[in-house]
């Protein structure tokens, strides 16, 4: 029987179609990347990309050369633009404003086959300290408002390149997606004096037949009201309103529980395209008691079609916990 749930942080409904349901091997195999064309990437070809703003590599090697293991460039076409003055304006009775902002690339490995479910729990943790350094430096600038960290692996979740990376945009004002997670989450801390999703991740520990990974510090979760099939997130278990507060056992825990997760959804879904997003507080400082930083994992199984744009509602064809269970089932 369908059943409809409501979201407790943004109370957005979803129909979870039982009558559809579906299982690891009834999504089908997304198509196979191309191979063998240049990459602008892969090492040796670092002269191709903008000038880097962050790598981690030996003291005694040269920017813009081998030797990295870690790096961070412009985007080459970027969203966004830096050195725009900012500025807001009227068209009649629009609103609109100068294309200000902040768009990074993070190479999370020199290997060009890698992905992060198959990469050592190292580099993963190397990668999460230089998503907290960029964070941290693009938040320096008072005119953006928040700060975006996402991924999009595979053409289908809209990579335009195969080798494993993962993108920063920063803007001058905070996301709408983001804004409903934030006004819903205040809401119920006004109402109950306690944060939305402390109060998830101590449900999901009491019921326990949502969990996908977990540690001392982290949690991993296919949520109650699921908007994709597998749509998997990972949550601080300690209250922490802001990604770049995250320190060096935070960081090794988080690695593990990523590296975890992607690896379950990658065997149990044979590499399937997905884009992570991580969600913070804005960098303003507000919502210090009722925001919760977390990282949400969608991958791509499922079309958004008509009712969906139509409604707003998502319908999604496997329960999250069966979705769950499927992944915990996996050998890793």
């Amino acid at each position: 029987m369908p059943e409809l749930r409501k979201d407790p942080i943004t109370n957005r409904w979803v129909i979870i179609a039982t009558e559809r349901a579906k299982r690891p091997m009834d999504f089908g195999k997304a198509p196979e990347e191309a191979k063998g064309a240049f990459c602008p990437f892969d090492y040796g070809n670092e002269y191709t990309t903008p000038p880097e703003i962050l790598a981690f590599r030996p003291k005694d090697s040269q920017p813009n050369l081998p030797g990295w293991w870690i790096r961070v460039v412009p985007n080459k076409f970027p969203a966004l633009e830096p050195n725009l003055k900012m500025q807001r304006y009227g068209h009649g009775m629009y609103d609109a404003m100068t294309g200000f902002g902040y768009h990074e690339i993070v190479i999370e490995t020199p290997d060009h086959n890698a992905t992060i479910a198959t990469c050592e729990g190292k580099q993963i943790e190397e990668m999460i300290w230089a998503y907290k350094a960029r964070y941290k430096a693009l938040a320096k600038d008072p005119g953006i408002k928040y700060i975006l960290i996402f991924k999009n692996h595979k053409r289908d979740a809209g990579a335009s390149l195969a080798h494993s990376h993962s993108q920063i945009i920063a803007t001058p004002i905070v996301p709408k997606r983001v804004q409903e997670e934030l006004t819903g989450a205040q809401t119920y801390f006004q109402y109950k004096e306690r944060c939305v999703f402390c109060d998830i991740i101590y449900q999901e520990r009491m019921e326990s037949v949502r969990i996908v990974e977990e540690t001392d510090q982290f949690i991993s979760i296919n949520p109650y009201a699921s908007r994709f099939p597998f749509e998997t997130w990972i949550l601080p278990k300690n209250h922490s309103h802001h990604f770049g507060e995250i320190g060096e056992v935070q960081v090794q825990e988080f690695a593990t529980v990523l590296k975890k997760s992607l690896l379950r959804i990658y065997k149990s879904l044979d590499n399937p395209p997905y884009n992570f997003l991580l969600h913070t507080a804005p960098t303003t400082g507000e919502a210090k008691q009722s925001f919760h930083w977390h990282l949400e994992i969608v991958p791509r199984l499922t079309k958004v079609a008509g009712f969906e744009w139509g409604s707003g509602f998502y319908i999604n064809p496997t329960p999250p916990e069966d979705a769950a269970k499927y992944l915990k089932g996996v050998e890793i």
